[in-house]
């Protein structure tokens, strides 16, 4: 898993898909819809996505398993948003995004959340539930068998 290692880990994917929606929004805004009413919105989608990334990160470090992508875990999560989503941290991300690009109020700014979903999917994402079944076995299949991957 080596290979694996050297990714730049997903807040780094983040950080750019953030950065093209600001970039879209400003330089290509399609389908304006911003008023007060879907700033709030967003700031409530960009809240809820931090108190679902934060908290799930925290019960990682209660765990004692580390937080970045491939290194040797140390126990199932099962508790907290993991009894929902396999994916939690990731889920808060897209959450964050979308609350962003609802405040930003432009279909483009929107565009970039795709890309990311798909980025974390391929290249963190499955290979991630690989090394977790060969780490923890028959533990992590049932518990693929009981929690959906995204929600």
């Amino acid at each position: 898993m080596t290979d694996h290692k050297k990714k730049p880990p997903p807040p780094v994917f983040l950080l750019i898909s953030l950065i093209a929606m600001f970039l879209l929004d400003r330089f290509y805004p399609v389908l304006e819809f911003g008023s007060v009413r879907t700033t709030v919105v967003g700031a409530l989608g960009l809240a809820l996505g931090l108190i679902v990334t934060v908290s799930s990160a925290q019960l990682f470090k209660r765990a004692g398993t580390p937080l970045r992508p491939f290194e040797e875990s140390t126990a199932v999560v099962t508790t907290g948003m993991f009894r929902v989503t396999r994916n939690p941290m990731y889920l808060g991300m897209v959450l964050g995004q979308v609350g962003v690009g609802v405040m930003l109020g432009s279909l483009t700014a929107l565009a970039p959340i795709p890309v990311f979903v798909a980025i974390i999917h391929t290249q963190f994402i499955v290979h991630e539930e690989r090394f977790m079944e060969g780490l923890f076995g028959d533990e992590y299949v049932a518990y693929k068998k009981t929690v959906r991957r995204w929600i």
